[in-house]
């Protein structure tokens, strides 16, 4: 079942999400089906996102949803752990890393307040597995001022993931050539394959390039080009 079909036929525990979302999930996560992942979901709202996400991954897939409201103990069953903290404390994500190792998938549905998005993406991205992706969702709250956020505030994750953007492209041996000077790159852009921006969501995919090379490869005459 698709995460479409499960969204619309749900009759369990309510699920709230942005419609445009549900596509973005499919393209990213469906290569994490049926394999022994740890997502972790920070935000557990009503309960019924945390089961769609284990239906949808399989019975391999450990689920953790991190909440600030103890009511939200009730949702846990056999493959749904929730643990109760606040996203930006470096003390309850250890012990999340301590008791479940680090996540495969993270998916921040939680304050979306700019701090705490940083610092939870500051301690877990850097040591996720080398394929990992890092979703946050409801992005539009970058742009508000309430939520520490504004249109180009650089502090907001959006203004960090278009400065990561630019050191995507560091390391191209023309740049020097080209400016002078290569770009910079921090560790975050080092670790980083691609960014991709949607209405509201933004997905990291982790994972560095193994080189940036141009080759030239001669044509054999007589052989087909595709």
């Amino acid at each position: 079942m698709s995460l479409n079909q499960y969204f619309w036929t749900n009759r369990g525990e309510p699920i709230n999400k942005w419609l445009q979302y549900l596509p973005v999930y499919e393209r990213y996560f469906s290569r994490f089906r049926d394999r022994r992942i740890m997502f972790l979901e920070i935000g557990t709202g009503q309960g019924g996102s945390s089961q769609m996400w284990k239906h949808y991954f399989g019975p391999a897939a450990q689920i953790v949803s991190v909440d600030i409201r103890e009511e939200c103990r009730k949702f846990e069953d056999e493959q749904v752990a929730i643990r109760i903290g606040d996203q930006s404390d470096p003390a309850f994500l250890g012990a999340i890393v301590e008791e479940f190792g680090y996540p495969d998938i993270v998916l921040d549905d939680g304050s979306h307040r700019s701090e705490h998005v940083n610092a939870t993406f500051d301690f877990l991205y850097p040591n996720m597995p080398r394929e990992a992706l890092y979703v946050v969702e409801d992005t539009h709250a970058s742009y508000w001022p309430r939520w520490g956020g504004g249109l180009g505030v650089p502090t907001t994750f959006i203004e960090r993931m278009k400065r990561i953007v630019d050191e995507l492209h560091a390391g191209n041996p023309y740049n020097k050539a080209q400016i002078g000077e290569d770009l910079p790159c921090s560790e975050i852009g080092r670790l980083t394959r691609a960014v991709h921006f949607y209405d509201s969501i933004a997905v990291v995919e982790k994972g560095a390039f193994i080189a940036k090379q141009s080759r030239s490869i001669p044509h054999v005459p007589g052989q087909k080009v595709w």
